[in-house]
């Protein structure tokens, strides 16, 4: 029984030396965290995790130093894990205010609403996040009016540009057709002229040289007639 006794006081002072060194972590964090040094309290903390996997604390002060050092969404999975940590009601409402802050810092503001949402059910008279519940729900608003106005501005620049491509089209239709109306006059206006220049002049070289060919045929004829006329009948 005695031997029994020791044992468990052993463990019990074993238990209480790892809980103090954790303290002794999360206060020295502490001190970082208030001159400034978030990268240094950071470490400090984790330090306190590691004596302490069940410090509650000292992973809430961790999301603090990473929340300070803008690595918002390491921040608020700390935070998570408190919630999840934690039994006492004002904590559990704490690790959900961060959150919505860290989740509204790293511009998701609707998780940001959830996050605040349900840290107001459990503490419904804490102001601060009333308000900052109210600024992600107006800042959720101008959103998605932006975006709307965004994707009317995309409707209208496509519609416009459509229409372009219609009137192109349009345009490269009528040029089209006036060009074959053109070419259907041009060639209505030869046909009513009867024959091109170059044909009327093949025309007349050919009927010149017939005119000579009959010529030259007639003064043959002639020299011949001539030449039976002269000649001296037996």
């Amino acid at each position: 029984m005695k031997t029994l006794f020791i044992s468990a006081l052993l463990i019990i002072l074993s238990v209480a030396s790892f809980a103090q060194a954790d303290r002794k972590l999360i206060r020295e964090g502490n001190r970082e965290y208030g001159k400034e040094k978030y990268s240094e309290s950071e470490i400090s903390y984790r330090k306190a995790i590691d004596k302490n996997k069940e410090s509650a604390d000292a992973v809430f002060n961790t999301g603090d130093a990473l929340y300070m050092q803008k690595k918002y969404e390491e921040a608020g999975r700390q935070f998570l894990q408190n919630h999840d940590m934690n039994d006492n009601i004002k904590k559990k409402s704490a690790s959900l205010y961060n959150l919505g802050n860290s989740l509204l810092m790293a511009n998701k503001v609707e998780e940001s609403i959830d996050a605040y949402k349900g840290s107001l059910k459990l503490d419904p008279k804490n102001l601060e996040t009333k308000y900052n519940l109210a600024y992600a729900q107006d800042l959720l608003k101008q959103q998605q009016e932006q975006q709307q106005q965004q994707q009317q501005q995309q409707n209208n620049d496509e519609d416009k540009q459509d229409q372009n491509k219609q009137n192109q089209d349009q345009n490269k239709d009528g040029q089209n057709q006036e060009n074959q109306d053109n070419q259907d006059q041009k060639d209505q206006k030869q046909q009513e002229q009867g024959i091109s220049k170059e044909d009327a002049e093949r025309l007349l070289n050919a009927l010149a040289n017939d005119e000579k060919k009959i010529q030259e045929k007639v003064k043959l004829a002639k020299a011949q007639k001539a030449k039976v006329r002269t000649t001296k009948n037996w």
